[in-house]
């Protein structure tokens, strides 16, 4: 079945706009399930593993905390390959470049579920990371070129509301599985919706692509990678038992240069994979600096939780899956106020407040263990989720506010390479902190209750520290009634 055109009939009758309305609703109504789809699939694999970390250490013969190279590496490869998707639908078109996006994500989750060690594991979610990298870009694409104007906003929420389903039922559902299946089928999960969705993707993918797309920065792009990788190296050749220091600096020695070659690169570059010249915006500039280093300090929260519930405090995974489930509905939560606290405080203001707030909520977990009442560490993951879902918003938001429409598409492509690679790096430092504060004792639990809270301190003064940055910002920079790039992760 050939899908819909691009721009919709004019209608025959002089039906009333509701009428109208409810009938492009109902044309792209595939459309929109295949991108929530998408979208849900995304977030759910996402959050789906923490919860599944220790069972899947075991059967790997590693430690809990050298699981990390496994979560890292699927947001790295998103990051890096993220700012090439609107070129891919450019060259290649929307279908195919979807298809191509749920095939190679439906094939990393098979390699991930048949996985016996962890190089293996490493490797398939690499491939993981590059399907994923262009479904939820493409999917936003498409929807603004499909979906009525009038429409846009509530498709938008729609798509939104199943993301945060996912991350949701991800945590829970990854405990239920392990305990009662095995860890494989959190992976294998994926393959017969990756089908389903090839289907749908046939039938309601709509064809966009350009006959003469604009020049690819590969150049570019193999710097950034390059340099990104070699940041991820470092830290996990940091926190390996046998340390290799010369290694190390020798990785971010280069990682620094290939930074380096890459500004002037692109200062050179007509259309370069991420156009350094707006961060002249202070806004936009401000966002992307405080994301980077905000995640840094709550980035691997979620990993370090999992491990200090289960390994340290004895929970079962579904106990602490189910213990994960308060954040996501705090971050819900949260962003039923940020659009009033915006308009009364501005984003400088409620930056650095809620900035300061996560701090105090990271510092407070130092004081949790295993006598703690499980009510009352649900009631404080819920609250801390409502901050980070604040904070998240906020600065998502943010980086849009003073961006002039014709660079919103690069804008966007800069912030979510921004923000999956804050949450790798952000992942690789918590973990690293408390493999550190673990030492030789990674059979203890007591050791992993130990060292939860002393990382979750230092944690806490890298968020506090990370508050500054938003001082940046003008007293009298207002707030935004606008929802648009309000988007959490």
């Amino acid at each position: 079945m050939s899908p819909p055109p691009a721009t919709s009939a004019a209608p025959l009758t002089d039906a009333p706009a509701a009428t109208a309305a409810e009938s492009s609703r109902v044309r792209y109504r595939g459309l929109l399930w295949l991108v929530a789809a998408a979208f849900f699939m995304q977030a759910l694999d996402s959050t789906i593993v923490n919860t599944a970390v220790p069972a899947m250490a075991g059967a790997l013969g590693v430690t809990p905390l050298g699981m990390r190279t496994a979560l890292t590496s699927y947001v790295l490869t998103l990051a890096v390959l993220i700012p090439a998707s609107p070129w891919l639908c450019d060259r290649f078109g929307t279908r195919r470049v979807f298809a191509a996006a749920i095939s190679v994500f439906g094939i990393g989750s098979l390699l991930c579920g048949i996985s016996q060690t962890l190089p293996e594991l490493v490797f398939a979610r690499v491939i993981q990371g590059i399907g994923g990298a262009s479904l939820m870009p493409v999917g936003r694409y498409v929807l603004v070129r499909s979906i009525d104007k009038r429409e846009y906003v509530p498709a938008m929420s729609t798509v939104a509301t199943f993301g945060l389903l996912g991350s949701v039922l991800g945590p829970l559902l990854g405990g239920l599985l392990v305990e009662f299946t095995s860890w494989r089928l959190i992976f294998l999960i994926n393959v017969p919706v990756g089908l389903a969705g090839l289907w749908m993707n046939q039938r309601d993918m709509p064809e966009y692509r350009l006959e003469q797309a604009r020049p690819f920065d590969t150049a570019g792009f193999l710097l950034f990678a390059a340099a990104s990788a070699l940041l991820l190296t470092a830290s996990e050749q940091a926190g390996a038992q046998i340390h290799h220091w010369m290694l190390v600096a020798a990785c971010i020695a280069l990682a620094v240069l290939l930074g380096a070659i890459y500004v002037r690169h692109s200062r050179r570059t007509e259309h370069p994979v991420a156009d350094l010249t707006l961060l002249r915006v202070r806004s936009l500039s401000v966002a992307l600096v405080g994301n980077l280093f905000t995640r840094l300090g709550i980035g691997g929260m979620f990993l370090l939780l999992v491990l200090f519930l289960q390994v340290g405090c004895g929970w079962s995974p579904t106990l602490a899956g189910l213990m994960m489930v308060p954040q996501a509905l705090g971050s819900i939560s949260s962003k039923w106020v940020v659009n009033r606290l915006l308009l009364r405080l501005g984003y400088r203001r409620l930056l650095l407040a809620n900035t300061t707030a996560v701090a105090v909520m990271l510092a407070v977990f130092s004081q949790v263990d295993g006598s703690t009442p499980t009510w009352l560490i649900a009631i404080l993951v819920f609250v801390y989720g409502c901050f980070t879902g604040l904070q998240y918003t906020t600065m998502n938001t943010l980086a849009y506010t003073d961006v002039d429409i014709r660079h919103a598409s690069m804008a966007s492509s800069m912030a979510s390479t921004t923000q999956y690679l804050s949450i790798s790096f952000g992942i690789a430092f918590a973990s690293l902190l408390m493999e550190v504060f673990v030492g030789r004792q990674v059979h203890a639990a007591h050791a992993y209750v130990t060292a939860f809270h002393v990382t979750v301190l230092v944690l806490a003064a890298v968020t506090a520290l990370a508050a500054t940055i938003f001082l940046r910002l003008r007293p009298d920079h207002p707030g935004a009634s606008r929802r648009d790039g309000a988007v959490d992760a």
